[in-house]
């Protein structure tokens, strides 16, 4: 028997973001209810409000700076040994940012490259600048998809003709799973097969529930 041909979902992620981190939990889940292999890229809110800071509220400047350690590091980890480790070493740093509320120091990056089995000389990039190009191409490469005016994350599907339709969400709490998760992804799909679907939205009353 031949296998199950999975659909390709690409999925754009800053670590610091916690409705990322949920839509993500989904997309964990989605991989086991559904044929779909998710493939990860890193984008950056620092990146995105890098020339906006005169207008942003003073305590969003702060977190800009400090927002470029943890995609630093995910960009190199994901040069040095490919793209894969993504997945586990975001799962590593939304854990301790999201639920223990470790900060984003490099005593967390520390832990969660020990916790995604990779070594411990790749929190020095949290420093450098040297991988800021790269931070800002992958960012790019989602923002191109899904146009302006958006955040983190950013969900990229196959369309009616093959070519990728991008959305910025779905945002949600908590993470759906099981039959709800398969539910969700199915209308996205269905979604995404519309050439002139745009935007579905609604105020959010409720912050993000980390179970």
């Amino acid at each position: 028997m031949s296998e199950t041909v999975k659909i390709p979902a690409d999925f754009w992620f800053d670590p610091l973001c916690p409705w990322a981190w949920m839509t993500s939990r989904w997309m964990l889940e989605v991989e086991k209810v559904r044929p779909v292999e998710v493939r990860w890229h890193v984008m950056s809110l620092s990146a995105l409000n890098e020339n906006k800071l005169d207008e942003l509220p003073e305590r969003y400047v702060g977190l800009t700076d400090t927002g470029w350690g943890p995609v630093r590091v995910c960009v190199a980890a994901a040069q040095r040994y490919g793209d894969e480790v993504l997945a586990p070493l975001y799962t590593a740093l939304g854990t301790r940012i999201h639920l223990h509320r470790m900060g984003r120091g490099r005593d967390m990056i520390l832990a969660a490259l020990e916790d995604a089995g990779l070594p411990a000389d790749l929190a020095d990039a949290m420093d450098s600048g040297a991988y800021d190009d790269a931070v800002r191409a992958s960012h790019k490469e989602g923002i191109d998809l899904v146009g302006q005016d958006v955040g983190t994350p950013i969900i990229a599907v196959p369309g009616p003709d093959g070519e990728r339709i991008a959305f910025f969400g779905p945002v949600v709490t908590p993470a759906p799973k099981g039959e709800e998760a398969a539910k969700l992804w199915d209308g996205t799909l269905m979604v995404a097969s519309l050439p002139g679907f745009f935007e579905l939205k609604r105020t959010r009353t409720k912050g993000p529930i980390f179970d």
